[in-house]
Formats: C-alpha cells, sequence, structure tokens
C-alpha cells in the first residue's frame, strides 16, 4: 500500500516540474492530437458528466470543457489546481464544474456521480498494483452504471526506447535503472541529472487490463497512444510539415492494437449493470 510518503514523492516532484507545458515540446503534442482522438471515440457525448482524477492543471479539463462536457478536475498537487483556476480566470476560458486537490485513492464524491473518469497520472504514479487497484475501484463507485473509465499508463518499455534514442542506456546508472524497470515494472533511483520521476509503474498491456477487472470493471479495449510514431528523426520538424504531421498520426492509428510499441497506452473500462 502506498504510503503519505508516496504522495509527498509526487507532490515534490511537480513542485520542481513544469507539467502544465509538457505537451508544448518534443512528444507532447503528438500524444495530445492523439489524445483528443481516443478520448472523443471512447468519451459518452456531451453533457456528459466526466471526472478528469489526476488532470494536472487541466489541459484535458478545459477542451472537454469546451466540448460541452461537465468537468471535475481532480489533482494530487496543490501547485496545479492553482494553476487551473489561474486558467479558468483568462477571458474566454471554458468554465470546470470544480477543481479541487483530492487523492485518486479516496475521491471526495458520491457513489454513481459520473458518466465518465478520466486516470491520466494516478495509474503510472502508484508502485504498488494495490494502490493502483484502489484507485480503479473509486473510479468504479463514483461511476453510474454503464459509465467509462479511461485509464493512461506508460509502457513497460518506454523508459528503454528512450534511453536509446538518447543515448542515455550507454550512462552504468540510467542502465541499472532501466534493467529493474524491464524487468519488475517498477521505476526506482533515477540518475541525479534525468528529468524524470523519483518512481513510477510502467505496465506490461495484459496487466493493466487485470488491474481494471480487479478493479471492478469490464475491460473494452487497450490501445496505443502515439505508437512508433515518436522514434522519427526531429520529431518537432515532422510535427510542424503539415504532410508529415498526417503520416505520424496515420502511424499511430495504424499500430494502436499493439500498445506495446509506443511510450503511452489508454485502457478502456465500463461499469456494468447494479
Amino acid at each position: 500500500m502506498a504510503t503519505d510518503e508516496t504522495s509527498s514523492e509526487i507532490v515534490a516532484y511537480y513542485n520542481r516540474y513544469d507539467e502544465a507545458r509538457r505537451l508544448a515540446s518534443d512528444i507532447g503534442p503528438l500524444e495530445e492530437a492523439r489524445t483528443h482522438e481516443l478520448m472523443q471515440r471512447h468519451l459518452p457525448p456531451p453533457p456528459a458528466v466526466v471526472l478528469d482524477v489526476g488532470g494536472a492543471a487541466g489541459v484535458y479539463s478545459f477542451w472537454l470543457a469546451g466540448l460541452g462536457y461537465e468537468m471535475h478536475l481532480v489533482d494530487l498537487v496543490p501547485r496545479h489546481i492553482a494553476q487551473a483556476a489561474q486558467v479558468a480566470q483568462q477571458p474566454g476560458a471554458p468554465r470546470l464544474a470544480s477543481m479541487r486537490v483530492g487523492d485518486a485513492r479516496q475521491l471526495d464524491f458520491p457513489n454513481g456521480i459520473a458518466d465518465a473518469v478520466v486516470l491520466h497520472g494516478p495509474l503510472y504514479h502508484l508502485t504498488e498494483r494495490a494502490d493502483r487497484v484502489r484507485a480503479i475501484a473509486e473510479a468504479a463507485r463514483v461511476l453510474r452504471p454503464g459509465g467509462v473509465l479511461l485509464a493512461f499508463a506508460i509502457t513497460r518499455y518506454a523508459g528503454l526506447l528512450y534511453g536509446l534514442t538518447k543515448g542515455h542506456v550507454f550512462d552504468p546508472a540510467y542502465y541499472a535503472m532501466i534493467h529493474n524497470e524491464v524487468r519488475t515494472g517498477v521505476r526506482r533511483d533515477p540518475p541525479a541529472w534525468a528529468t524524470t520521476f523519483p518512481s513510477a509503474y510502467f505496465h506490461l498491456p495484459a496487466e493493466l487490463a487485470g488491474e481494471l477487472a480487479d478493479g471492478g470493471l469490464a475491460h473494452v479495449a487497450t490501445l496505443g497512444i502515439l505508437g512508433p510514431a515518436w522514434l522519427v528523426p526531429d520529431l518537432e520538424a515532422s510535427w510542424a510539415d503539415a504532410r508529415q504531421r498526417e503520416a505520424l498520426l496515420g502511424i499511430a492509428r495504424l499500430t494502436e492494437g499493439e500498445p506495446a510499441l509506443g511510450p503511452r497506452l489508454l485502457a478502456v473500462g465500463r461499469k456494468g449493470s447494479p
């Protein structure tokens, strides 16, 4: 079971790292575009009630609110909620129904309030399986019968592939880190120079499906988000070119049925009838 130390570690990391800017560069724009596609494919239509749990500063909450969803943003990190509050004050910003600091393992919402729940960060920040299943069970609790969970995770080989593209695998400390995470799924003790999570869990696709089942949800699908498209040399330049951008999106769509080919995956679950 994760402890308060786990929560403190997550908050400390995001107080140093600016998650609000992550999607602006590198693989971020491709990830954002594909996440938009998959959300629109699997969420019920607006004005459905959606809880964005672990939604950071609300980049997807505000986008979905702009499409007409009733959005409730929850994040463990007070800084993220403060950033979301600043965005909400900007002229023309879509309105969120609520935003609050909270833990995915103990949601401050009544049973059966939501048509959908999005879990974006909790499943890779919780290194203990019991905690991940608890977060999924909490999502199931707040879902209405027939409600949908979109559970995002990082794939087992993401750090290995990233390290190969950047040459980090030749650093002994990085190599030791990925050697452990490929065997166990758990990231621990990254090199001091690495801008990465101090600890995390990286899933195999079948593991994530099993966690959804143990959390009380029927597994609908597990999909890759980026596929191998992120491996193209000079990704940012390719993304800036309209023709190449469509090719990258096409590759991500083509390979979404093989989630292990990319760094991020999405599992879709559904709550059955009572």
